[in-house]
């Protein structure tokens, strides 16, 4: 019986093929807009992810920050950090993996008859473990050019694009403001950040060349600390913080000139807020799955009206109720599941193009799909039932006598 309900409906369907489509359509726009949505939402969650996992595993960040301590109160620049506060934290915090001093200025690199204008960074040997970033060709610094400030220098990969094609710049020597470096290492490529900063565009030197050479001071302006795996970055990060505080000697009632922050947090903090906005786009799309509800419960009372004769003459013949009542209910569903499938491979469609265009993840769920096609049959029951009922109720007699 069911079977015949469905080649019943599917006749229906077909008999008005533009006016079904119309009718689904607030279904298939509900449906395709709530997994693009999602899609999208859940893409862009996982970007921020892989891009604050770059930056390296387990890794906290201290930096400088500013103080009221000026004239009336107005904000001004704390006391830079120095290499002792990076010692102080690699000797006295436990469950540290690395620890790396780093001060950085943008500066003009020159090879040959070629220049480009890029950040360097003075760092120590632990640049490279705290961020977990190997080197596809050459070496990183040996001890006695980080202890000697020798004018040594490992590239990023745009700046070995920019200033050596495709050449390998291993053993030639650059010049960056009044320094001549040799390149002995080459970083792998880390790409864009969620914040559209390219990663790959530095240069790395000896922190002493760079406070030596470069800057002229012993200031540094950015710590990363990476933690233990298996350890707590939490309790680093609160035991950097005491460091630090009594170091600057700042008291707990104050407000610390430092800022030191979990790069953890800040990736769930940024997730989180994703999936907000998601979940309030996916509400606003889903709206136009009631629309499109309402719509499949208007043309199936106009079908009612339509037909009634039709429905008299079933129900003379000796056709129950409820098999008036599962012909048009099982209409309705197969309506709305129909435009819930055709949502859902638009849906799939424009994700696929817009997370191309928006360089996010484009990440399949399909439970996703199952809820979408489970309520698309949903709308097509609960809006489906009241016509329905309508159709089995008819009395035969009043049916038969309609024109």
């Amino acid at each position: 019986m069911l079977w015949e309900a469905i080649k019943l409906a599917l006749r229906s369907i077909r008999r008005n093929v533009l006016r079904s489509f119309l009718t689904v359509l607030g279904i298939i726009i509900g449906v395709a807009a709530v997994i693009t949505m999602v899609t999208l939402g859940r893409g862009s969650t996982i970007k921020v992810q892989q891009d604050i996992a770059k930056l390296g595993t387990n890794l906290l960040v201290l930096r400088p920050g500013q103080t009221p301590r000026g004239f009336g109160g107005i904000q001004q620049a704390a006391k830079a950090l120095d290499i002792k506060d990076a010692e102080a934290v690699r000797a006295q915090i436990s469950g540290i993996r690395a620890v790396a001093p780093t001060a950085s200025q943008n500066v003009t690199a020159i090879y040959g008859n070629e220049n480009w204008n890029t950040g360097l960074n003075g760092a120590d040997g632990g640049y490279l473990e705290a961020r977990d970033w190997p080197l596809v060709s050459g070496r990183p610094f040996n001890d006695a050019e980080i202890r000697g400030g020798l004018p040594v220098c490992v590239v990023g990969a745009t700046v070995r694009r920019e200033l050596f094609g495709q050449s390998d710049p291993v053993g030639e020597t650059i010049r960056v403001k009044k320094l001549s470096c040799e390149v002995i290492g080459v970083l792998s490529s880390k790409g864009e950040s969620s914040f559209g900063l390219d990663q790959d565009d530095l240069i790395i030197t000896p922190l002493k060349t760079f406070q030596r050479r470069i800057a002229g001071n012993q200031d540094v302006t950015l710590v990363y600390i990476s933690v233990e795996d298996g350890r707590s970055t939490t309790k680093a990060l609160n035991d950097v913080v005491a460091l630090m505080r009594e170091r600057r000697n700042i008291s707990e009632n104050e407000e610390p000139d430092f800022f030191a922050r979990d790069l953890k947090e800040i990736a769930d903090t940024l997730s989180a807020t994703t999936t907000v906005l998601t979940g309030l786009l996916s509400a606003v799309a889903a709206i136009s799955l009631l629309v499109g509800g309402i719509g499949i419960m208007n043309i199936m009372l106009v079908s009612v009206t339509e037909r009634t004769r039709e429905i008299g003459t079933r129900l003379a013949i000796g056709a129950l109720e409820s098999q008036v009542l599962l012909q048009f209910l099982v209409e309705a569903v197969v309506l709305s599941l129909l435009g819930g499938l055709i949502g859902i491979v638009l849906g799939l469609s424009l994700s696929g193009a817009l997370t191309g265009v928006l360089k996010v993840p484009f990440v399949i769920d399909p439970v996703l799909i199952a809820v979408a096609f489970g309520f698309s049959a949903l709308v097509g029951v609960v809006f489906g039932y009241f016509p329905a009922r309508k159709a089995a109720r008819l009395d035969p007699i009043e049916a038969l006598r309609h024109e």
